[in-house]
């Protein structure tokens, strides 16, 4: 056919009228607009409504466009989840830079690694991160950032470090100051580092675009609807709280901050303040159930709950039920922006008994309702495996939920992204309905005498144990098998077992080779997001072995 010009390319140019590059800031800013006396924020006897948080957020942008901060500076926050920390997801990109939220529980090398390598111009500190930012900034290597204090009444102790208070300098700022919006969607809204075991961990820039059709899935993947009351349990930091304070703001809800994790508290805020949904792993719903407070049956509020995780135990999926949160598995990374693919419940699955319920809601599932995809495949050939939930291959997503790349790390990006897709390096298999399995991370799978063990699958069983409160298995050396399961397990409160009874308990539900060669019984150490640290276990089980070398 001879060439011709397409006609729709021919005067139909995007303009104004008809193209505004996505940001969530447009979120908060329909909110105010609309819905201006809702109230946005409770926290510690303080509230605001969404006028009010829509003026504090420019005027802190405001008050650092002042300072010199704008396109391509860091800001970075190491603070809890209280309001300044909600508000600085929308003042920092206002000014056109980019939120670099630490985890609270890192220590100061950490934290000095990533000021230094995100460039960070300004951090806002929490009083009771006083000492660990000040021995940071002590080891930088580059220009130290500007310091911030934010006060907190709630929290006693701690002390300033900063040249101005968060409320001081926000009061400086115009309330009627007009917000930077991003030129082009892809522009970086935030920084954050990966939890990485070995080396520096890696910083992860996701754009505008990314966290605007997230905040949206959100809403979709766990039927939020308007108006709902979210309780902050997931920490801020953690993948900028999977993009729930944007989140909030375009569904035009309410935030209940929460400083930590205690359970009386959570039952207390479900209570008084009407909670609706809420965010966690494991750890928080398992502790949440195992709580001595812990509101049964009818006595229980109902909450939507998300929970993440390679796969929640069954005992927690039924636990949360008897507690009164019904949950729905969500799964992610930082580098997707946190969740990015829901096991989508199907009609009938409330009528099924609670294990073959619990057992369907804790597959992976299908792409979040705005990511392109999520699936398993073969990293060899990179085709998708069979669907057959025996045949294992990576775990892999492609989509505009995905991160812009590695700040800094351009020989990372390209391996992240090899083939077309983002590789996650969890293994999984996909069922015949397309659902992703995970069954372990890549470097978890335990392999015994030639034969694949899932160290999910056999943490699964131990949760189970009814004295079992936490468990995770890792790969311990054996002369005879290359390496066998060996269980480190957190019993419950005025609970016993012994290592006999845990091993006879996994071997009477599982295959023999599958189950522990050796129980380890103690606290499990975990991130402050919940994350069992298996690398420390790891560490632990490689120690013993040199020791007995």
């Amino acid at each position: 056919m001879p060439d011709r010009q397409n006609q729709y390319n021919l005067g139909l140019d995007k303009t104004p009228a008809n193209y505004v590059p996505l940001t969530p800031l447009s979120f908060l800013a329909r909110s105010a607009a609309v819905y201006p006396d809702h109230v946005s924020t409770v926290y510690e006897g303080r509230s605001f409504t969404w006028a009010q948080t829509h003026a504090r957020c420019r005027q802190f942008a405001s008050w650092l466009a002042a300072k010199g901060i704008g396109v391509g500076d860091t800001v970075a926050a190491m603070l809890p989840n209280i309001p300044a920390m909600n508000e600085l997801h929308f003042a920092v990109p206002m000014a056109g830079a980019v939120l670099n939220a630490l985890n609270i529980r890192l220590d100061a090398p950490s934290i000095a690694f990533q000021l230094d390598h995100g460039g960070a111009r300004i951090i806002l500190v929490d009083p009771e991160f006083c000492g660990v930012i000040t021995d940071a900034l002590a080891l930088m290597k580059g220009p130290k950032p500007f310091v911030i204090d934010v006060d907190d009444a709630s929290f006693k102790g701690g002390m300033r470090i900063g040249a101005i208070e968060y409320e001081a300098a926000l009061a400086q700022g115009d309330p009627n100051f007009v917000p930077v919006r991003p030129q082009d969607e892809w522009n970086a809204i935030a920084l954050s580092y990966t939890s990485g075991t070995t080396g520096n961990p890696k910083g992860v820039v996701t754009h505008h675009r990314g966290a605007y059709l997230n905040a949206v899935s959100n809403i979709l993947a766990g039927n939020l609807g308007q108006h709902p009351v979210y309780l902050w349990t997931l920490p801020m930091f953690h993948c900028n709280g999977w993009c729930f304070p944007w989140t909030i703001a375009a569904a035009a809800g309410v935030n209940v901050c929460l400083r930590r994790v205690e359970p009386t508290k959570i039952f207390e805020l479900i209570k008084t303040r009407g909670v609706t949904h809420m965010c966690g792993a494991p750890i928080v719903y398992n502790t949440l159930i195992n709580a001595p407070d812990a509101p049964k049956g009818n006595a229980a509020r109902r909450v939507v709950g998300l929970i993440a995780g390679a796969a929640p135990p069954v005992a927690v999926l039924e636990g949360a039920e008897s507690i009164g949160i019904k949950l729905t598995h969500v799964y992610g990374l930082t580098e997707v922006y946190g969740p990015a693919s829901v096991c989508a419940e199907q009609p009938g699955w409330d009528d099924l008994l609670a294990p073959e319920r619990a057992r369907m809601k804790r597959r992976q599932g299908v792409p979040y309702p705005l990511e392109e995809a999520v699936t398993v495949l073969d990293p060899q050939i990179m085709r998708e495996v069979p669907r057959d939930g025996e045949t294992i291959g990576e775990v892999m997503f492609r989509g505009n939920i995905v991160m812009k790349g590695y700040l800094k790390n351009e020989k990372a990006t390209r391996e992240a992204f090899g083939g077309g897709w983002f590789h996650t390096g969890d293994l999984g298999v996909l069922d015949e309905h397309g659902y992703v399995i995970i069954k372990d991370r890549s470097k978890d799978i335990i392999i015994s005498g030639g034969e694949n063990i899932s160290s999910v699958e056999v943490e699964d069983i131990l949760y189970r144990h009814p004295a079992v409160l936490f468990a995770a298995v890792v790969a311990k050396p054996d002369p005879k098998w290359g390496e066998v399961p060996c269980a480190f397990v957190e019993l419950k409160e005025g609970a016993s077992a012994t290592e006999a009874d845990i091993i006879a308990y996994c071997r009477s539900h599982m295959s023999g080779f599958k189950t522990p060669k050796a129980v380890v019984f103690g606290p499990i150490p975990k991130t402050s997001t919940g994350k069992i640290q298996k690398f420390l276990l790891r560490n632990q089980v490689d120690s013993a072995k040199a020791i007995s070398a």
